[in-house]
């Protein structure tokens, strides 16, 4: 499969649908197709990707369902403002990870300030036993992973924990959001974790968030959380792995 002069191999679980939306997608979210402006035309960008055009078209309606894309008659298939995208698809997540990092964390953070609090301290009110032992189980991998040095580990317990979170206050939407926005999740610890100390410091925070969930104590659920989300922060900043701005990279 061909982008220009650059073979992009198909190979890997995805189907060739899917590796052709992703190149797609990739170009778009990096800017390779201004906003407003036409794709070129079908023929010359199938001939160009190496697919058939209706493969071609599939894709496109698959990225056109993401918001990034709108085909009309006569005026061509264009991208859209990325303000109309759907940024909770997890495909546009992944894409804007690679592309826009920086975007990606920042916007991370933000949410997670707005929404984690009020989750915390609905799971203290209506946590389910499950529930409430999915938490325990997290934690205690995040314990395990953190003794073992296995960061990687200590970063898939840790989105389930929040994961779990969201969904503990029995608001459906809370808990569609948590599973929605996995990959955001993952990628901020995955920063956040690399900067020294950062694993340690972060269990007590945890285990505070469980044990007030636990005892039903709202406010200092939200509160440990909020703390927890403030280190985050701070150690984002901090981070060895922290993205250097688009003009930085570019200038590499």
């Amino acid at each position: 499969m061909q982008i220009g002069t650059k073979a992009v191999a198909m190979t890997g679980s995805r189907t060739g649908h899917q590796q052709i939306v992703e190149v797609l997608g990739r170009r778009i979210v990096a800017g390779e197709f201004p906003v407003g402006e036409p794709l070129p035309v079908e023929d010359r960008l199938a001939a160009e990707l190496g697919v058939s055009r209706g493969a071609l078209r599939e894709a496109v309606k698959a990225l056109a369902a993401k918001g990034m894309l709108a085909t009309r008659p006569r005026t061509g298939t264009r991208v859209l403002p990325p303000d109309g995208w759907n940024h909770l698809d997890r495909d546009v997540l992944a894409w804007q990870q690679e592309c826009d990092p920086l975007q990606l964390l920042r916007e991370t953070g933000e949410l997670r300030r707005i929404v984690e609090p009020e989750a915390a301290r609905l799971a203290a009110r209506s946590c389910r036993p499950g529930q409430l032992d999915a938490l325990r189980g997290a934690l205690t991998r995040m314990e395990e992973a953190e003794a073992r040095g296995d960061r990687a580990a200590y970063v898939e317990a840790d989105t389930e924990f929040h994961r779990t979170l969201l969904a503990a206050g029995g608001n459906r939407l809370l808990g569609s959001l948590g599973r929605a926005i996995d990959v955001a999740l993952r990628h901020h610890f995955a920063i956040s974790t690399q900067t020294p100390g950062a694993v340690a410091s972060s269990l007590p925070g945890h285990r505070a968030v469980l044990d007030a969930v636990a005892d039903g104590r709202g406010d200092e659920a939200a509160d440990a959380v909020t703390r927890l989300i403030t280190a985050a922060a701070r150690e984002v900043a901090d981070s060895p792995a922290f993205p250097a701005p688009a003009d930085a990279r570019k200038a590499e």
